[in-house]
């Protein structure tokens, strides 16, 4: 007979409640607000579609809110842990200067430096302020841990998420593939109490994937972007991931590279690719991660997609390899 009075499963019914409740919140609701976008005139062009498509954008704030409203739900049959409100409050923190960043053009300047202010919460949640280096040892970094790697780790993580995207589901599944990822290896050394919450914004990200992958039917616009991409950094700096979440960025970080060389070299400005006709995806360059398999061979946004998918999953396999709170 089950006990499900017992410690473990007290513990593997918080983490299937966190999961699966914002998930199946958000595959219900996401036709009405998808309707309810659509109404208000909050669209953008889809340019890797044949014609001017237009889709419902600013998905995100669907995530973060049934996220929220999932974890005050389950607050009445779970306790947590400190950790995971405050985790919380910097996620939200992001999101809501989404929500402003997609209404206006507040500055790259400005909006580097508040968003970094943004994750000084998490200065709390660091029990340990060294960083382990595998095959060298443990590097004492003490305040500058504190006041340096930890908002910084948070503000790249959330706009190398924005940064690599553009087709269909390719930003939330790439950010999927990587947050199961940090959350397996959270499970795989016994810490999840202090990720519950980031466990629901993942579920409630998995329920928005089902409409965002190929062909969209929302996109999630920059507060989806900054809420997932915070998520990811917040779940990174207090499990203490910090190498295990480099790598699994790998293919994120070589994107912002190519956008740097890019940048140097004074090519002219194209944000986006487009549609020849017949689902073969023509872009400008290959200076973008996602553009590379498309400059040089013909293909199609879904298989684009994939390509990137397998990427960032044989990174993520990587980092899963390695032992410990690496």
């Amino acid at each position: 007979m089950v006990d499900i009075t017992s410690p473990s499963m007290i513990y593997n019914l918080a983490i299937a409640s966190n999961f699966l409740l914002p998930l199946v919140l958000t595959v219900i609701s996401m036709p009405y607000f998808i309707k309810k976008f659509t109404k208000s005139g909050i669209l953008a062009r889809d340019y890797y579609k044949k014609g001017h498509v237009k889709i419902p954008e600013r998905g995100g704030i669907v995530i973060l809110l049934l996220a929220m409203l999932s974890i005050s739900f389950n607050s009445l049959f779970f306790n947590f842990e400190p950790a995971n409100y405050i985790a919380l409050i910097v996620v939200c923190l992001f999101g809501l200067f989404g929500i402003l960043d997609d209404m206006i053009d507040i500055g790259r300047l400005s909006k580097l430096l508040i968003m970094y202010y943004c994750s000084y919460p998490l200065i709390q949640c660091a029990t340990n302020t060294a960083l382990v280096i595998p095959a060298i040892g443990s590097l004492e970094l003490g305040i500058l841990y504190l006041q340096f790697i930890i908002p910084t780790y948070v503000l790249v993580a959330s706009n190398l998420v924005n940064m690599h995207s553009g087709y269909n589901g390719l930003a939330s599944g790439l950010s999927i593939i990587i947050l199961i990822s940090l959350i397996l290896k959270s499970i795989m050394i016994g810490d999840v109490n202090n990720i519950l919450s980031i466990i629901a914004i993942t579920g409630a990200l998995v329920g928005y994937y089902i409409y965002d992958r190929y062909p969209s039917k929302i996109f999630w616009g920059n507060v989806g972007s900054l809420t997932i991409g915070a998520t990811i950094g917040t779940l990174i700096v207090i499990q203490g991931f910090i190498i295990s979440g480099f790598i699994m960025l790998i293919p994120h970080t070589v994107n912002f590279l190519l956008y740097v060389y890019w940048k140097v070299k004074k090519f002219p400005v194209a944000k986006f690719g487009g549609n020849r006709g017949d689902g073969i995806i023509e872009v400008p360059n290959p200076y973008t991660l996602k553009w590379i398999l498309p400059y040089y061979y013909n293909v199609t946004e879904k298989q684009a997609t994939y390509a990137m998918y397998l990427l960032t999953g044989f990174f993520c396999f990587i980092a899963l390899l390695i032992p410990g709170r690496i």
